[in-house]
């Protein structure tokens, strides 16, 4: 592998790296490839979401337990780097976190992008992944890193797009957007109402269509190191999250694959891709 390939993600909070990307950071990370990991923010807005987790010491504000549950998390995953746009958690959709006037939501569309901007500059990836339009599931931050994303992508490569001294125009070669296929939301679902449980999932809303999809990433290799990550984030990792309440035996199935539409970079073609960098080796 050209071991110059660099890869970043973007994304809202910690512990999102976990879930829809961890496969390919670990993967991209082994193979030789610069993995750069950015969030929007500290996730300040969050809750202890497992009773059972006790902080590591008294009174520790929930984003610092954040910035440390992360700091595991990235070398479980071998993430080179991290940054941060320095923007504060909107809080779920509807919430009074949404209107607090540093949250990533109300951020300057001009100046966020600038943020991004440098830091892409700076680090030169090849390949950029983020949130579709709707965020995934449609949370305020998600939707803002979209936003974001999107508008920094080509920024960075613009000469006239002026920012910090010292940094050159880079131009990144391909955008991603994280998906779900809509058919693996509606076997999820099911198999939730087999065991009795009310899934909060909507599939319909959610997934995203195989014709849709451009990219499979085949991470199986790499799912203990996923898993590792993912239970990191002890304090958001509940006993009744999914994650935790998920058999054993379908967790390959569950997490062993992870899965793009490429909306900048790629050529037009009738085969899924299996491979982000794909065109950009030499």
């Amino acid at each position: 592998m050209n071991t110059k390939l660099n890869l970043m993600v973007v994304h809202a909070h910690p512990d999102d790296e976990s879930i829809g990307t961890g496969g390919i950071l670990t993967k991209y990370s082994a193979q030789g490839a610069t993995t750069v990991l950015v969030y929007g923010t500290r996730g300040e807005a969050g809750e202890i979401l497992n009773p059972d987790f006790v902080p590591p010491s008294p009174g520790m504000q929930i984003k610092d337990i954040r910035a440390q549950e992360l700091r595991k998390a990235v070398k479980a995953l071998g993430v080179k780097s991290v940054y941060y746009l320095g923007y504060r958690d909107s809080g779920m959709l509807g919430s009074p976190e949404n209107h607090h006037p540093k949250a990533f939501a109300q951020a300057d569309m001009k100046e966020a992008t600038l943020k991004l901007v440098n830091i892409i500059r700076r680090v030169h990836p090849h390949v950029i992944v983020t949130y579709n339009e709707r965020g995934f599931y449609g949370h305020p931050d998600h939707i803002m890193a979209n936003k974001v994303t999107r508008q920094a992508f080509h920024s960075a490569g613009d000469p006239e797009f002026v920012g910090r001294k010292g940094l050159n125009p880079w131009q990144p070669t391909k955008l991603y957007y994280i998906a779900v296929p809509i058919e693996r939301l509606r076997m999820m679902y099911r198999l939730a109402l087999e065991r009795g449980e009310e899934p909060s999932l909507d599939p319909e809303a959610l997934g995203t269509p195989e014709d849709e999809i451009t990219t499979i990433m085949d991470v199986r290799e790499y799912v203990p190191q996923k898993w590792q990550a993912l239970n990191c984030h002890q304090s958001q990792i509940g006993p009744n999250s999914f994650f935790a309440r998920l058999p054993k035996e379908w967790r390959d199935e569950a997490l062993g694959y992870e899965y793009f539409v490429c909306v900048n970079g790629c050529s037009v073609s009738d085969h899924k891709e299996t491979d982000l960098f794909d065109g950009l080796r030499t």
